[in-house]
Formats: C-alpha cells, sequence, structure tokens
C-alpha cells in the first residue's frame, strides 16, 4: 500500500495562490556560504513570542536539548547534468540531458533540451568534458519519448561502469534557478554534495545537509544530541511548481527511500526516553512520514514514496525540521507550511526578505517547530 492511500494521509484541497510570495532575484543564493557551516538559520517557534529569532547554523546545537535526534538524509547526487551529440547519419546536433529516474543498471528517464531534435532510435554520444578530441566516453540509444518532455536513453554501459562513465561526461545538476544563471563548475562537485553523503541516487541534493560540518558534528555529538541515517534519492520532481488551482488536483512525484530496521529502532527509543526527532531537510522528513505507523512508531521501510503534506497533515514522526527557504508554490513550501502553520510561514519568509537571508538551494536555513502537538503524543 503506497503512501497516499492511506487514510491517515487524506488532504483537504487548498488553493495553490495561497502559496505564492514574491521574492528579490538577488535573494537567490547561486554560491554557498563562504564556510558550509556558515549560514544563517531562522527559528519559527510557532507558540512562542516572539516567534521569530535570527541565529546561525553554529547556533543549532544549543537550539536543540541533550537527548533529540537529527536524521540527516545520506544519498549522494550523481553527475546527472549531460551535454550529448546525437548522431542521425551525418547530422549532429547538442543536447543537454538531466538525469531523473534510474529505470534499469543500463537504463535512465531523462529530461531533453531541445528535446524535439530527439526521435526513438537516435544514438547520442557523450564526450568526458575535458577531453578535447579524445574518442567518447559513453554511447545512448533513444528508446521512448514522452508528450511531457521525458526521454529514455539506454547506456552501452550498466550499472557500476556506466556510474564510473557518468562521473566523467556528468556534472552537478544544478537547480534550474542557479544553473539558468550560471553553468556549474568544479566547485559544485563539492559545494553541491553533503559531507557525509553514503548511497549513490539522487538527482539533487539534500541541500539542509549542505551546512554541516566536522566540527558542527562535533559540537552537536557534545551536547548530547544523535545522528541517524536514513535514504531518500531526491528527484528532479523537487523543483518542479505546483500548477493545478489546487493542491489536491497536482499529481506528487515519487522518490525511492529507505530506513532500516537499525534506524528506525533507534530513533523510537528517543522517542521513549522522552527526545525529538528532527528532521535534517524535507526529504529526510518526508521519509519519515512515509515510515511512520498511526501511532508514531517508525517501521522498516524501503520502497517509493510519493507523500504530499499540505495544511491539515498531522504529523507522527517528526518534532521538528531543519530546511533551507522553498519554492514559491512548491510542494516544498506546502510542506513547511503544513509544519509550522501557513500564516507563520508567511510571516517568516517576509521576514526573511526583509532581513536579506539567502535563498534556496545554496542559501541561509530555518529551523521550524510545529503549530500543533505531534499527533502521535
Amino acid at each position: 500500500m503506497t503512501p497516499n492511500t492511506r487514510p491517515d494521509l487524506k488532504r483537504d484541497a487548498v488553493q495553490t495562490d495561497l502559496f505564492d510570495f514574491d521574492l528579490p532575484d538577488d535573494l537567490i543564493a547561486l554560491r554557498p556560504a563562504a564556510e558550509r557551516d556558515g549560514a544563517r538559520l531562522l527559528v519559527v517557534r510557532p507558540k512562542a513570542t516572539p516567534h521569530l529569532a535570527d541565529k546561525a547554523i553554529t547556533d543549532l546545537p544549543s537550539l536543540l536539548q541533550p537527548g533529540d535526534a537529527l536524521v540527516f538524509n545520506n544519498t549522494r547526487v550523481l553527475p546527472a547534468a549531460l551535454k550529448g551529440q546525437r548522431r542521425r547519419g551525418n547530422a549532429l546536433a547538442t543536447i543537454s540531458f538531466n538525469l531523473v529516474v534510474r529505470r534499469a543498471s543500463n537504463a535512465w528517464q531523462t529530461f531533453a533540451k531541445p528535446g524535439r531534435r530527439l526521435s526513438v532510435g537516435d544514438t547520442v554520444s557523450f564526450a568526458a568534458i575535458a577531453a578535447g578530441e579524445e574518442d567518447d566516453v559513453l554511447l545512448a540509444q533513444v528508446t521512448q519519448k514522452q508528450d511531457d518532455g521525458l526521454v529514455t536513453l539506454v547506456f552501452d554501459k550498466g550499472g557500476a561502469n556506466l556510474d564510473a562513465a557518468l562521473a566523467q561526461v556528468g556534472r552537478m545538476p544544478l537547480p534550474p534557478y542557479i544553473a539558468a544563471r550560471r553553468p556549474a563548475d568544479d566547485k559544485d562537485n563539492t559545494s553541491y554534495q553533503t559531507i557525509f553523503a553514503k548511497h549513490d541516487g539522487a538527482v539533487a541534493a539534500p541541500t539542509a545537509g549542505l551546512h554541516f560540518t566536522d566540527r558542527l558534528f562535533d559540537a552537536i555529538t557534545a551536547n548530547g544530541i544523535t545522528r541517524h541515517d536514513v535514504t531518500l534519492h531526491v528527484g528532479a520532481g523537487t523543483f518542479l511548481p505546483v500548477k493545478t488551482d489546487t493542491t489536491e488536483a497536482h499529481v506528487m512525484h515519487s522518490e525511492w527511500g529507505e530506513v532500516s530496521a537499525k534506524t528506525a529502532a533507534a530513533l523510537n527509543e528517543v522517542r521513549d526516553r522522552g527526545g525529538r526527532i528532527v528532521a535534517v531537510g524535507t526529504t529526510s522528513l518526508r521519509l519519515l512520514e512515509s515510515a511512520a505507523e498511526s501511532d508514531g512508531r517508525i517501521a522498516p521501510f524501503s520502497s517509493d514514496t510519493n507523500i504530499f503534506m499540505t495544511p491539515g497533515y498531522r504529523f507522527k514522526a517528526a518534532d521538528a525540521l531543519l530546511t533551507n527557504f522553498h519554492l514559491p508554490k512548491s510542494t516544498l513550501f506546502m510542506l513547511v507550511a503544513a509544519f509550522s502553520g501557513l500564516e507563520q510561514m508567511q510571516a517568516a519568509y517576509a521576514h526573511a526578505v526583509r532581513e536579506h537571508y539567502r535563498f534556496y538551494s545554496y542559501g541561509d536555513a530555518t529551523l521550524l517547530f510545529p503549530s500543533q502537538p505531534n499527533s502521535a503524543t
């Protein structure tokens, strides 16, 4: 049974326009802070007076309590932005691809631009970025083309060999709001990857995790806060705006995730001792809520999830959320509005704009507390 078919995940229709807001272009961060843990942190406590506090990421250990648990998404971002040459007889065309979902050991569903230059049966060649006149590293055939712009490529390599070839020909898949303003470069290979990334499979970074450094982890551990890992392979759908008039009409994208039995047991023990579960990033939160039973107990999980949280959803698995600032009318802004309240988040984002916080993937962060008691407590 997939998460969105569960009765406790039924949601009410909400007008999409309620989640819109204006953001000056100069507040979109095109580069991360000079130091990973150098970002600002806006703390949102809906029941407090005042409910907003301007802090720094390095304040996080003191904002939490001994016995709390931080849950990180340890997915690793693939170099999923590719540029290839379509070969059709003697005719060549340059096509940009972004990997979306792996369909087999040697096959990926991709976004192609300009997709109109591709037909089923075409061959595409990919050369190493710095290869000059060297031979192509990777070949692929177009086996399917959909009306929504998705194209399926079957490569001449599979498994680990394909992953190694992608590392040679690909670049980091920067979000559209960055990629439209500058190309990816070698700095992004490290900047757009968490220091704890472990399992290959994401085509977008779990960006709340980008703020963490070894020294911040040392401070967290010293304060009696534990760390736990889950895996959710973030998909390109995370950046897609909601184009329907209501949230109920939106079809949520799916992503594969896993919560191990060991992690589930450890997090349940944290709760049993009175500690709080703090999700680092919306991806961790989505996965925890997908794995949570109706009483809030976290069960092992290994499956796709298309969970979509909008105002009215009752959270069970998380007591706080660390996350970056999100796009207008996005499923992620809807998620934080569900967690801390729409009016509270509108006020928080307006404050962030006035105070010149940096937005989106390379920007600053928020530490959110819920507007309602956890439904499992």
